[in-house]
């Protein structure tokens, strides 16, 4: 089957060479002149036979709205794009609705793998008309994992129900990783314990907490015993923000997502104002012992130059 591909960054170019070792045809673009197959978003249309069909994996927000709006202009009647990226759910009524007016067909996809989609296949959450789906079935087949379809790939939906799991499924992903870095911490912390790597190691069989996030850690732990190589500052991409937003607006509890996107912004904190706030409340009124800011001990000169 034939494929425009839109964005060949970390995810991209691995979909890439795993489409075109299963024989499929890709054509892609990216800025970048030295990975794309294509000047522009024009010439890869032109290259690809009519009915269409492009998939788009740039970040979210405006570069992922902007492409597609671009892409509206170049498609035809009876074309069809994928959003490959981690937009949010609400953006694609939106594009869907942009798209029709060309009668150009538009399906979500949410993508789970990361850099090991390549070799290992890719989760696949898809939203759409199933009329699309069908047509796509090659290329979800091709990026999803080997062995039963349904183990990973689902058709979630129509419009929007294919990002809207994958919103959820990385709301999840923040709790698991938040659970395993806790108890990372607080075996480190134990004078009982003297092997943290071998504890955590022996998870990964056998247990109910084996997991390929844990996979992962055992593999970190391997090349970093005590990850000092790293620092613990942490992003979040938005998806566990979105998770949080919807779970209010629908009124469903999820307070160990929200205390692990909550972490994350701890993390990037290197003197919390809110936990100065509780010191000195602590200070107040208990006369518990602070410890003062570098330059502002007692008998520390204030005076200015």
């Amino acid at each position: 089957m034939e494929l425009g591909l839109v964005g060949l960054g970390r995810m991209g170019g691995n979909m890439r060479d795993r489409l075109r070792a299963a024989g499929h045809t890709v054509v892609g673009y990216a800025l970048d002149p030295k990975v794309s197959d294509a000047g522009s978003l024009a010439e890869m249309v032109e290259r690809l036979s009519a009915p269409r069909a492009v998939w788009v994996m740039v970040p979210s927000g405006a570069p992922t709205h902007d492409t597609i709006k671009e892409l509206s202009g170049l498609l035809s009647e009876g074309d069809v794009i994928v959003d490959g990226g981690n937009s949010r759910f609400t953006d694609d009524a939106r594009h869907a609705a942009l798209l029709a007016e060309s009668g150009i067909g538009y399906l979500d996809c949410g993508v789970s793998g990361g850099v090991w989609g390549k070799e290992n296949g890719y989760g696949l959450m898809v939203g759409g008309d199933t009329e699309h789906v069908q047509r796509l079935l090659p290329i979800f087949d091709t990026l999803r994992p080997e062995g039963p379809r349904d183990e990973g790939f689902v058709h979630a939906g129509g419009v929007g129900a294919g990002h809207y799991a994958k919103m959820v499924h990385n709301g999840v992903e923040y709790g698991l990783m938040q659970a395993y870095a806790e108890g990372f911490e607080l075996l480190e912390a134990a004078s009982v314990v003297d092997d943290v790597q071998g504890v955590i190691k022996a998870w990964s069989r056998g247990t109910v907490v084996r997991s390929w996030l844990l996979d992962l850690l055992v593999g970190s732990l391997r090349d970093d015993p005590e990850l000092e190589k790293l620092v613990g500052y942490v992003e979040d991409s938005g998806e566990g923000r979105w998770t949080v937003e919807e779970a209010i607006d629908q009124s469903v509890p999820v307070p160990v997502i929200t205390a692990a996107l909550f972490a994350r912004f701890a993390s990037r904190q290197e003197d919390s104002p809110a936990m100065r706030a509780v010191a000195a409340l602590r200070q107040q009124f208990g006369g518990h012992a602070t410890r003062q800011a570098p330059g502002d001990a007692p008998g520390a000169d204030d005076r200015t130059g």
